[in-house]
């Protein structure tokens, strides 16, 4: 679940569970392919924090994704796309392109690993973000992986070349990680920070010698040949960060229409626990891969790590700060972060009775 540069790409992260995060509309066309799509109806039960007197029928809440569309196709099936609010969904390659379009004041709510916030927050503004909850999921599909035929055996044999890898994601962190359990620092390899897109076609043309990403990205890469060299899956916490606006924070309307989202997000997650063999299939046919490949991979990662919400917010805060001080020791910060500034507990209640409902 790092974002550095200017490319980069959380996500998730994970196959399956990808970002919400809200709408960036066409301009955010640097942020991926974006679309968008409006959708109304009822509160979900165990929203309770949707008040009576706040009229969610005029909200539009602007919600991002990474990867393809995972949350506003997932919401259909499982029958949770009938919000008394408008949605506008948008796609990006990353968790930190969401926060920059959340800092250009395109998106209300936003997705990512624990990376994008740390190096958002070193912005002249602090990013116009918080951090306000954090969902558990598979740390699968993170990893370092070579083309098909490379000499390369293991990471030490990196020393010297090039290594594409999605700046300021969890693919930034674990290849610190990674070159650091060989006996390597940054400075080895010529690292050299793409978009997942880009990064995967300079590993097949073979502009590169080895690629840090993750989902779809490492799929398409080893029905390309490309093989593992190292796995991030016990390097990563697994912990993903959803982010909102002070704006849409602090709107009573908006605020109630995140708590309506994300009670839903968390019975999409349980849905698709329990719906694995159609969302399989749905996955499949929006990644360009076997079903059985996609069935696999989200039986493992649910049997890994179960994707759902989580109120524990000391636990979380920890986590990102073990994160951010490690890139603080090996000089990719210039200086100590306390990541807990960059957190909101506006939505702390809200988040507890959601996930008391869903034990």
């Amino acid at each position: 679940m790092f974002r550095f540069t200017k490319f980069a790409k959380q996500t998730v992260i994970s196959l399956f569970i990808v970002v919400l995060a809200a709408g960036c509309g066409s301009k955010t066309a640097s942020s991926g392919d974006a679309k968008s799509q409006v959708t109304s109806a009822a509160p979900v039960s165990g929203a309770s924090a949707t008040s009576p007197s706040v009229d969610l029928s005029k909200v539009t809440l602007r919600v991002g994704q990474t990867g393809w569309g995972t949350l506003e196709l997932g919401f259909k099936e499982a029958g949770l796309s009938d919000t008394p609010y408008k949605v506008q969904y948008s796609v990006f390659q990353g968790g930190n392109l969401q926060l920059e379009a959340m800092a250009a004041g395109n998106l209300d709510l936003g997705s990512t690993s624990e990376i994008p916030p740390i190096f958002a927050s070193q912005a002249a503004n602090g990013g116009n973000f918080k951090v306000i909850a954090s969902f558990e999921s598979t740390t699968l599909n993170q990893e370092l992986v070579i083309p098909k035929g490379s000499p390369i055996k293991s990471v030490a044999d990196l020393k010297g070349k090039k290594v594409a890898f999605v700046n300021a994601t969890t693919a930034h962190y674990f290849l610190v990680k990674m070159l650091q359990a060989s006996g390597l620092s940054w400075t080895d390899v010529e690292a050299v920070p793409l978009s997942t897109s880009d990064g995967l076609s300079a590993l097949i043309s073979g502009k590169v010698d080895a690629l840090a990403s993750y989902g779809n990205a490492i799929i398409s890469s080893h029905q390309n040949g490309a093989t593992e060299l190292a796995s991030a899956k016990d390097i990563l916490s697994g912990n993903f960060l959803y982010e909102a606006t002070p704006e849409a924070i602090n709107d009573p309307a908006k605020h109630a229409a995140i708590v309506d989202f994300l009670a839903r997000l968390n019975k999409f997650y349980a849905w698709s626990r329990s719906n694995q063999q159609k969302w399989a299939e749905i996955t499949a046919a929006n990644t360009k891969q076997p079903v059985e490949q996609a069935f696999d991979t989200l039986k493992k990662g649910e049997e890994q790590r179960p994707s759902k919400l989580s109120a524990n917010f000391e636990k979380a805060i920890a986590s990102e700060q073990d994160v951010a001080d490690t890139l603080v020791g090996v000089g990719l910060l210039k200086s100590k972060v306390d990541v807990s500034a960059t957190w909101s507990r506006a939505f702390e209640e809200e988040l507890k009775k959601i996930t008391a409902q869903s034990k």
